[in-house]
C-alpha cells in the first residue's frame, strides 16, 4: 500500500479564512490532536510575522510529538538581501522546527509584475533560500506558488523553478493551484508530466474556488504525487483549501492509499468537529463523510431501503469514520422512518397500528403548520409518546399572562409573567420578572413546578432561536421558535410553532420540560405521584 503523507495547514492557510482566529492555546492543542490522529505534518504558520505565532513557536518546542512534524512557513528571500541577512529567513530557523516550507513564484506574471525583477533573479531567490535552510539542517518543503497558471504559461520556466529548488535540496516540491481555477483534467496531465521529471518529489496544494479542490487532489495523486496539503474541513481564505476530511477516507478507505494509522480513520469526524470548536464555528452539517447531515436520511422510501441494508443508500460505514446514522421525520415521512426513530428511543411500535398512523398523520399535519422536527428531537419523542397509550399528562395549564413595562424616560424595559397551573388536584398561582417576556415566562413555569417536581431546578436553557416563516406576512407571520436546554449530563431541543412569539415559545418550553420530566427515574417519579 503506497503511502501519501498528509500536510495540516489549518493553522496557517486555514486561518486566512474569514471568522477564524486561533489562540496559541487553540494552536497548540490542534497541534496535538493532528499528531494523534497521524497526521505527518503541521504546518504552525509564520514565524517573525506576529507575537502570537512567535509564542506558538517558543511553546511548540516542548510538545512530544508521535507522528507530527511542525513546520514553519515563509517565503523565498528579497531580492535586495543576502539569504543569511534576510530578517524572513533568520525567523524561520530561529523558529527550531524540524520542517520549514517556503513559497517563491513560478509564473512570470508574479516575476515581472509583483515582485519585479528579472527571471534569472528570481531562480537565484528561491536557490539561495532553499539552499540556506538546507545548510541549517532543515527538512525543506517549496510550495511552487500559482505553479499551474505559471506552467499554462510558460512551461520551461515554470520547470526551471522547480529545478532550482530541487538543486538546494528541497525534499519536496509542492505544486499549488493557488488561484484555485485549474481543471481536473489539465491539472493531472501537468503532475504526471512533473512526476516524470521529479519522481518521487511532487506534492500537490489545490484551492476550491472551482469547487474542485478535493477532485484535484485525488487526481494529482492518482497523477503521481506523494504528498497532499489542506486543512481540517476545508478552511481557508476565499472559498477553502482542499479538504482533509474528504481527501483522507477517499484515499485510504476508496482508493487503497496509506494516509494516517488505520486504527485512527475511526477518529476522523471527532477531529473535524474539534478543530471546528476550537475555531468557535459550528461545523457545516453538509460537509462529506464528517457533516451531521452526511449519513441523515429523510425520505421514507430511502429509510425503508436502509433498514433493510444501509448500503443501498450509504456509500461507506459512517461508523467506519465516527459519523452514524441520522434518520429524520418530517412531512416527507412514512411508517419507516418513525419505525426507525422509535427503535433508537427504545419504544416498542408496531408499524401497522392505530398508533402508528395518528404519529405518521400527526407529525405530517404538524410540519404542514411550521413545525420542523429534524433539529428538535424532544419534541418529535414528546409526539411520538403523546400518542401511545398509558400517556400521562404533568401538568395543565390554567393561563397566564405576560407583562411588559417601559417608562418613556427610563432605558429599561420591565418584563413580569404571571402564570397558573394544575397539577394532580392541586392549582399554583406564580409570578417571576425576567430579562424579557420569554425569560420571565421559563422563571414563572419553573417555580410554579418545583414544588412537585423539584428536579426542574436542574434544567437550564441554553440556546433561543426564532424564525420567521411567511416572511410576506409582515409581522403577523408565524414565528418557529427552535430552544436547547441541558441539565449536568445532556441536552435537548424542543420547538414551538404560533402566529405569536409569546406562544411559540411557551409551545417550546413545555416540550423542554415535559421531555425532561419523562426522562426522570421512576423512583423519582413514585415520590411525585406519592407527593400529589
Amino acid at each position: 500500500m503506497e503511502q501519501i503523507s498528509i500536510y495540516d495547514t489549518t493553522l496557517r492557510d486555514g486561518t486566512q479564512s474569514e471568522s477564524i482566529s486561533f489562540s496559541v492555546e487553540d494552536k497548540l492543542k490542534v497541534v496535538q490532536c493532528l499528531d494523534e490522529f497521524g497526521v505527518q505534518y503541521v504546518e504552525g504558520g509564520w514565524p517573525g510575522s506576529n507575537p502570537r505565532d512567535i509564542e506558538f513557536f517558543r511553546r511548540a518546542r516542548s510538545l512530544q510529538l508521535k507522528h507530527a512534524k511542525i513546520s514553519a512557513f515563509g517565503s523565498t528571500r528579497r531580492a535586495k538581501n543576502k539569504a543569511q541577512d534576510d530578517l524572513n529567513l533568520r525567523a524561520l530557523i530561529e523558529a527550531e522546527t524540524p520542517v520549514v516550507t517556503i513559497f517563491g513564484k513560478s509564473w512570470l506574471l508574479h516575476v515581472f509584475s509583483a515582485l519585479q525583477i528579472s527571471e534569472q533573479e528570481n531562480l537565484d531567490l528561491i536557490e539561495d533560500s532553499v539552499a540556506f535552510l538546507v545548510s541549517h539542517g532543515r527538512e525543506v518543503i517549496y510550495d511552487a506558488e500559482h505553479f499551474f497558471d505559471g506552467y499554462k504559461q510558460s512551461p520551461e520556466y515554470a520547470v526551471k523553478s522547480l529545478q532550482a529548488a530541487k538543486r538546494a535540496g528541497a525534499s519536496r516540491l509542492v505544486l499549488c493551484d493557488t488561484n484555485g481555477g485549474t481543471l481536473t483534467l489539465e491539472l493531472s496531465e501537468i503532475v504526471k508530466s512533473m512526476c516524470r521529471e521529479f519522481p518521487g518529489l511532487i506534492g500537490i496544494h489545490t484551492h476550491n474556488d472551482s469547487e474542485l479542490a478535493v477532485a484535484n487532489s485525488l487526481a494529482a495523486v492518482i497523477s503521481g504525487a506523494l504528498q497532499v496539503q489542506g486543512t481540517i474541513n476545508g478552511y481557508g481564505e476565499r472559498c477553502g483549501n482542499a479538504n482533509l476530511c474528504s481527501i483522507i477516507p477517499n484515499l485510504q478507505l476508496k482508493m487503497g492509499y496509506a494516509c494516517i494509522p488505520p486504527d485512527q480513520i475511526v477518529h476522523l469526524t471527532d477531529v473535524s468537529r474539534y478543530v471546528a470548536d476550537l475555531a468557535n464555528l459550528q461545523q457545516p452539517k453538509y460537509l462529506a463523510f464528517v457533516g451531521l447531515s452526511a449519513f441523515a436520511h429523510k425520505g421514507g422510501v430511502h429509510v425503508s431501503a436502509v433498514m433493510k441494508d444501509p448500503v443501498m443508500y450509504e456509500h461507506l460505514n459512517p461508523e467506519s469514520i465516527g459519523n452514524s446514522r441520522r434518520v429524520l421525520v418530517s412531512d416527507l415521512s412514512g411508517r419507516s422512518n418513525v419505525m426507525y426513530k422509535a427503535k433508537a428511543l427504545g419504544i416498542d411500535l408496531d408499524e401497522r397500528s392505530e398508533e402508528m398512523q395518528r404519529i405518521v398523520e400527526s407529525i405530517k399535519e404538524k410540519e404542514f403548520y411550521g413545525y420542523h422536527y429534524e433539529d428538535a428531537d424532544g419534541s418529535l419523542e414528546l409526539l411520538i409518546k403523546q400518542q401511545l397509550s398509558g400517556w400521562q399528562e404533568f401538568f395543565e395549564l390554567g393561563g397566564f399572562k405576560v407583562i411588559i413595562h417601559k417608562d418613556s424616560d427610563e432605558a429599561n424595559t420591565v418584563s413580569e409573567a404571571i402564570i397558573k397551573v394544575k397539577v394532580g388536584d392541586e392549582i399554583e398561582y406564580t409570578a417571576s420578572d425576567g430579562n424579557g417576556p420569554v425569560n420571565a415566562l421559563d422563571s414563572a413555569l419553573r417555580k410554579a413546578l418545583e414544588k412537585f417536581y423539584p428536579q426542574v431546578r436542574d434544567m437550564v436553557l441554553v440556546d433561543y432561536k426564532v424564525r420567521v416563516l411567511d416572511g410576506q406576512d409582515g409581522t403577523s407571520a408565524k414565528v418557529r421558535v427552535l430552544i436547547t436546554t441541558r441539565n449536568a449530563h445532556s441536552s435537548w431541543n424542543t420547538v414551538g410553532v404560533s402566529p405569536n412569539l409569546i406562544e411559540a415559545s411557551w409551545k417550546a418550553l413545555v416540550d423542554s420540560v415535559y421531555y425532561y420530566l419523562t426522562k426522570v427515574s421512576p423512583q423519582e417519579q413514585k415520590k411525585k405521584v406519592e407527593t400529589l
